[in-house]
């Protein structure tokens, strides 16, 4: 299946091949003007441009042609020809009968299973996680949903800064502290302790004194180079004891992403590739691609047509130490070796373009990657506080999204009072409708800004359970699962939607707007796939509920005398739950049972 207005396309595209025009002409999208007509098609006027014709003579051979078809009710030409089309309620009853099976709701499912793996989240070790953390991780999880959704098989790779100067830093600053420490004896020949002789915060500690001291110091900063060094070359007890840098930050990490649900399939990071480096670089130079430069290895990536001059790709420094490029282009080496993608998609900030640009410039170069669509920066604005800057905290320091949470869910118990929701749940479930709201309120406030767009933070507007925000669709949501429960459906739901070949779902005018938005989910769910947009999505939740309130509002539904009237709100209202948890699940939003 597909989008109604997809499937009118084909039919009046029919219409216009059988005139002898291009099918091309024959789109057919939702009205801008719902009050004017359903449906409408504007090719006419571009084919009678090109078959040197009157427009209106155009559109009016095709209604002559598409009034034989019992699809449509109205068809009608306006303006200089625009076609507009409505549909029977027959007609719509069948399509959201046909499409409510599955799941899919009208989606087809991309059956190649092709791989696409999306970079997102990117904390580094030893630090513990900020607000800076939140975009890549929201944006980048609902993009692999909807992926998943749509048929790809789908690798999240949080891609951990866990290599280079800082970690020598690290080594440093506590082989200073710590001499007797095992690790720092070359002498000692293991085992290295089980456990990590520093937790997290220590490390919070320990970091920022140590980057501190190398830039007060020029021998401390040697000695944290040469500590980087012989951590990449493998000296053993370096390696122990980053090993446990790495498992206490993970779990720090993951305690985060688990309570915002954010998924990740693969926890590599910039080590993982070392090995690969000096191999790509051998092979960039018998290219002729990598040269020297002032002492550096680079790699020229401008183009022709660039407009102003576009700097080369550092692979290593004078003093032969890689860069961060060197380490995300050796990235895409093992990505193409270990999962042949057909899509690598990279959620970072948009600030980072020049960097990616030139990575992949790079990538398409040495012939890393063939296909040049292989490659995407799926880039985003920032999140930022009333002044209009990156967000901070009062102090001005940047706030740990551990506590950015915490601060949500606090904020959530409050709206829930104010609105006396929840009132009759013990501690623990009422605690956890709270979680929810609050990563509700922050995950639909990130996503329904287009990603390319900056953002202000505000708790208290994106906590409330008013207007355009996540814990308004959770009311809906749960509004709605509770008129479902009254109406004591039988098992398996409404017999409209288990049984296409029943009468359907019986429609009046007062139905119709909304049974017309359900039926368009397809082709939202298709810009948001192709242009890595969940915003779109976020537009259509936020629609589908405001359109549910006025249909609740407007119509009877439990109280309906007439049973076959009934019989169809109940199916809408089973229709659009579907359509919402679905929508919701693609944005990683979860919806409580009850309020």
């Amino acid at each position: 299946m597909s989008s109604l207005a997809h499937i009118l396309s084909g039919v009046v595209a029919a219409a216009f091949e059988a005139e002898g025009l291009s099918t091309a002409f024959g789109v057919v999208r939702v009205s801008d003007r719902p009050d004017l007509a359903q449906f409408q098609c504007n090719g006419a006027l571009a084919a009678a441009k090109s078959a040197g014709k009157n427009p209106r003579e155009v559109a009016q051979a095709i209604v002559v042609r598409l009034k034989e078809n019992q699809d449509f009710s109205r068809i009608e030409i306006a303006g200089p020809g625009f076609i507009n089309l409505d549909i029977t309620d027959e007609t719509l009853s069948r399509y959201l009968s046909e499409t409510a099976g599955d799941g899919r709701w009208g989606v087809p499912t991309i059956i190649s299973g092709e791989t696409i793996v999306l970079d997102y989240g990117g904390p580094n070790i030893a630090k513990p996680m900020h607000v800076g953390h939140l975009r890549a991780s929201i944006i980048g999880d609902s993009l692999r949903r909807i992926c998943l959704f749509a048929g790809y098989r789908t690798l999240g790779d949080v891609h951990l800064g866990d290599w280079g100067l800082p970690m020598g830093q690290i080594l440093a600053e506590l082989e200073t502290r710590y001499p007797e420490w095992p690790y720092f004896d070359d002498a000692y020949r293991g085992p290295y302790p089980a456990e990590s002789p520093v937790t997290m915060d220590d490390l919070e500690e320990i970091y920022p004194a140590a980057s501190q001291a190398c830039k007060l110091d020029e021998g401390r900063m040697e000695r944290a180079r040469l500590a980087t060094r012989d951590l990449q070359n493998g000296r053993a007890g370096y390696r122990a004891l980053w090993e446990h840098f790495i498992n206490v930050s993970v779990a720090g990490m993951q305690a985060n992403f688990r309570a915002l649900g954010v998924h990740f399939d693969l926890w590599k990071g910039e080590a993982s590739v070392h090995e690969l480096i000096a191999p790509m670089i051998e092979d960039l130079r018998e290219k002729g691609l990598a040269r020297e430069s002032d002492g550096a290895l680079v790699v020229e990536v401008g183009e022709e047509s660039d407009k102003k001059e576009f700097p080369p790709l550092i692979l290593t420094k004078r003093d032969g130490a890689v860069m961060y490029g060197t380490t995300d282009l050796a990235t895409i080496v093992e990505r193409v070796r270990d999962y042949n993608p057909f899509r690598i998609i990279y959620v970072v900030d948009q600030r980072q373009f020049l960097h990616f640009e030139q990575v992949f410039r790079a990538a398409r170069l040495g012939g890393i990657v063939s296909n040049p669509e292989t490659l995407v920066h799926a880039g985003f604005g920032t999140m930022n506080g009333p002044d209009g800057k990156p967000f901070k905290t009062r102090v001005g320091g940047v706030m740990k999204l551990e506590d950015l949470i915490t601060g949500g869910i606090d904020k959530a118990l409050a709206r829930l009072n104010e609105a006396e929701l929840a009132a009759d749940m013990d501690e623990k479930e009422r605690q956890e409708v709270a979680r929810k709201v609050a990563v509700a309120a922050l995950k639909f406030a990130d996503l329904q800004n287009n990603r390319l767009s900056d953002y202000i933070f505000d708790l208290d507007r994106m906590t409330s359970f008013e207007g355009k925000t996540g814990p308004y669709l959770l009311y809906q949501a749960v509004r709605i699962q509770s008129l479902l429960r009254k109406a004591d459906l039988p098992e398996g739901g409404n017999s409209a939607l288990r049984d296409p070949q029943k009468a359907g779902i019986s429609l009046s005018s007062a139905d119709r707007p909304l049974a017309l938005l359900l039926a368009e989910f397809p082709d939202h769910f298709d810009a948001a796939l192709r242009n890595y947009t969940p915003h779109i999505l976020c537009d259509y939740a936020f629609r589908l509920a405001q359109e549910f309130s006025s249909f609740y509002g407007n119509c009877h539904i439990l109280s309906e005398k007439n049973n076959d009237v009934r019989a169809g709100r109940l199916a809408l209202c089973e229709l659009t739950l579907g359509r919402l948890l679905l929508v919701l699940d693609l944005l990683g939003i979860e919806i409580p049972a009850r309020m």
